[in-house]
Order: C-alpha cells, then structure tokens, then sequence
C-alpha cells in the first residue's frame, strides 16, 4: 500500500515538474523568437478585445431589455 501510494507521488511530482519545464522553454523560445513590435501589438489587441467584448455584452442586454419590454407590451404584462 505505502509502496503504490509512494510511486503516485513520485509520478505525480515527476509529471508536473516536467509539465512545468516543458511550458517554460516553451515560453522563453517563444520570447526569443517573437519581434519586440508583434509582441506589443498582440498585448493591444487583446486590451482591445476585452473592451469590445464587454461593450459587446453591454449592447447584447440592453437589446434584451428592449424586446423584453416590446414583449410585455405587447401581452399586457407588468413593467
């Protein structure tokens, strides 16, 4: 029992400390590969793409509200 739950351990901690190097390199050649400029743009686009998606779901709601209105409106219901 204690040997199994050993080797678990040494399994688990192997595959994470592995995992945990390989996303390393990966980064650091990724960093020494991509141009100073493609790296700032990448960042800005996606600022940008938070903002145009949280304007996106402020738009998206207040449509909702509309119809939802036009809706109980329509059959009389409460406001």
């Amino acid at each position: 029992m204690f040997k199994r739950l050993f080797w678990l351990v040494v399994g688990a901690g192997f595959g994470f400390g592995s995992s945990f190097w390989v996303m390393r390199a990966m980064r650091q050649t990724a960093a020494r590969y991509a141009p100073p400029k493609v790296t700032s743009d990448v960042a800005r686009s996606v600022r940008g793409l938070g903002a145009d998606l949280k304007t996106a779901v402020e738009d998206g709601r207040a449509g909702m509200r509309e119809r939802e209105a036009e809706l109980r409106a329509e059959i009389g219901g409460p406001r």
